[in-house]
């Protein structure tokens, strides 16, 4: 796997719930480890809680993260599954939005709720944001994979990831 030092990485992401009610922004430590930072999830409560095979995230200092949709924002829920862990939630939309040690100094955020500009480069101009945008620094998974005693072999293992190869692609909602 090459080095994330190979694409470019962000000073800071947006992101969002689906129905734009709870928004965020990250702004990147100097030191931050892209590399390290990123990792998936295959316990029950992650697949159930993201209605996906994995939970795909970025994790990041609490400090770094700070909403930028009014607080507090009515539609701001977290849940504990297990105490101690949050999941936050937007309550309109349903869209998970965070996970969290709640004594611990750090935040997980969903890659799905980064903003398009910044995950796959929508709309960039090249300068700021280049136009692939960010998903390679973002996702580069290095961070490990959690909870592979969950796998379902042929499909979830890490050598069995090949569900982009088969079937038809289609670039919009067709």
């Amino acid at each position: 796997m090459a080095s994330t030092n190979d694409f470019p990485k962000p000073t800071y992401i947006t992101g969002s719930c689906l129905c734009g009610a709870l928004k965020y922004r990250i702004d990147f430590p100097k030191d931050h480890d892209f590399d390290k930072a990123s990792g998936t999830c295959q316990c029950t409560q992650c697949r159930k809680n993201t209605s996906s095979l994995f939970y795909i995230y970025h994790k990041v200092p609490f400090t770094a993260f700070r909403w930028t949709s009014p607080t507090p924002c009515p539609t701001l829920k977290a849940y504990q599954a297990t105490p101690g862990n949050s999941r936050g939630f937007c309550t309109s939309c349903g869209s998970m939005m965070y996970w969290r040690t709640n004594a611990g100094p750090h935040i997980s955020v969903p890659i799905g709720t980064v903003d398009p500009l910044f995950l796959f480069g929508e709309g960039a101009d090249g300068v700021e944001v280049p136009k692939e945008g960010f998903g390679m620094a973002l996702m580069r998974c290095g961070g490990g994979h959690e909870w592979c005693g969950n796998e379902i072999p042929g499909v979830t293992r890490k050598e069995d990831i090949s569900l982009f190869k088969r079937g038809e692609q289609f670039l919009e909602d067709d």
